[in-house]
């Protein structure tokens, strides 16, 4: 079993540990806030109230036993970059630290945070993208100029094969998976054989240009 730690458990802290708790992992929620810990020690395996720019209550709880580290601490970048620095010096092996600015994301990743988020800043950028295209449903982006889409079925694929579609000659994108609404099904992989219907997400993977190239077919 996987055990992480929290360390701040406001909206997202909180939701982390609810995931990965619903996922079978370990979590450790810690806060200095005690109305924060009693609303999540009933999710959570453990929960403590502690201040987690104190040194010392860090080394107390073992933090370097866990296999990652998730620092959310809100709006407090002082707190989360003293935070950061003290689970590098614990010897903590994954530190994953949420930024609000990008200078402070800089100053998290140059203390030792071997990786930082921008939720607010992603989650804007996904909505943007899914807004773009009336037919995306949804945008994960997984390195700079690659990404998934989830997006309907264009009417011009109706009733034709994926084989007949030739998606990845003809676009340069793999069709990873597609969720069949009637009935409810995934199909992930799927062969070349499948007809595409009215009520079908493709879900696709490719450069983000080529995606939009697709994006574009009626």
């Amino acid at each position: 079993m996987r055990s992480f730690a929290v360390i701040g458990v406001s909206s997202f802290g909180y939701y982390v540990c609810r995931y990965l708790v619903e996922r079978g992992c370990y979590v450790l929620a810690i806060d200095n806030d005690e109305a924060k810990i009693n609303r999540i020690k009933e999710i959570v395996p453990k929960a403590v109230i502690a201040d987690a720019t104190d040194k010392e209550a860090l080394e107390k709880l073992g933090l370097s036993d866990f296999d990652a580290v998730i620092v959310s601490l809100g709006d407090r970048i002082d707190a989360s970059i003293l935070v950061t620095l003290y689970l590098r010096q614990l010897g903590v092996k994954e530190i994953i630290a949420k930024a609000i600015t990008e200078d402070h994301g800089k100053i998290l990743d140059l203390i030792g945070a071997t990786t930082v988020l921008f939720p607010e800043k992603d989650s804007a950028y996904r909505l943007a993208r899914s807004l773009d295209s009336a037919a995306v449903l949804d945008y994960i982006p997984l390195t700079p100029g690659i990404s998934i889409v989830e997006m309907a079925a264009p009417m011009s694929f109706l009733g034709k094969t994926l084989a007949e579609l030739d998606l990845r000659r003809r676009f340069n994108v793999q069709v990873v998976m597609i969720k069949q609404l009637i009935p409810d099904k995934v199909t992930v992989i799927p062969s070349g054989d499948h007809v595409i219907k009215d009520s079908d997400v493709l879900v696709l993977l490719g450069k983000d240009e080529d995606l939009k190239r697709l994006q574009e077919i009626k």
